[in-house]
């Protein structure tokens, strides 16, 4: 008998159900940090965009293909494993910065890829990053 993985075991059918189980929905921000134990987890990827009409407009498939030339650091995405890393290593205060100023990313697509390395589809989850002005660092968490 096969075990079940964890995604299988989600309830639901299709990506949106079994994410919306987890209350990743289309339209919501999410913490980056709850996004990256659902990959984890669930094995699913989860692409951040830092340009809105590349994540609203385009597939991901098509968005992937365009910039697989590009080394990670240069695309206009990134996968949320990817950014966390390279944050953490950068910053010795990511940590504490994220408990005083959660970065939440909103949920623009929920599906399935071929992005996996043998063709297998996977589940995704894209999501924009906020813009700067968007981001609210002059509130004081002390107070």
């Amino acid at each position: 008998m096969e075990k079940m993985t964890a995604w299988e075991a989600l309830p639901g059918q299709t990506p949106d159900a079994k994410l919306g189980s987890l209350g990743i929905e289309r339209g919501r921000k999410i913490d980056i940090r709850m996004l990256d134990e659902i990959t984890r987890a669930y094995e699913v990827a989860v692409y951040l965009f830092f340009e809105e009409d590349l994540v609203r407009l385009r597939s991901l498939e098509s968005v992937i293909d365009e910039y697989s030339r590009f080394a990670d650091y240069e695309r206009p995405y990134i996968s949320v494993e990817s950014f966390l890393r390279f944050t953490r290593e950068n910053d010795p205060s990511f940590e504490r910065t994220m408990q005083e100023f959660p970065l939440t990313i909103e949920i623009v697509n929920i599906g399935l890829t071929c992005a996996a390395a043998n063709g297998k589809k996977i589940p995704f989850v894209s999501g924009l990053m906020p813009f700067l002005e968007d981001l609210d660092f002059d509130a004081d968490p002390l107070q």
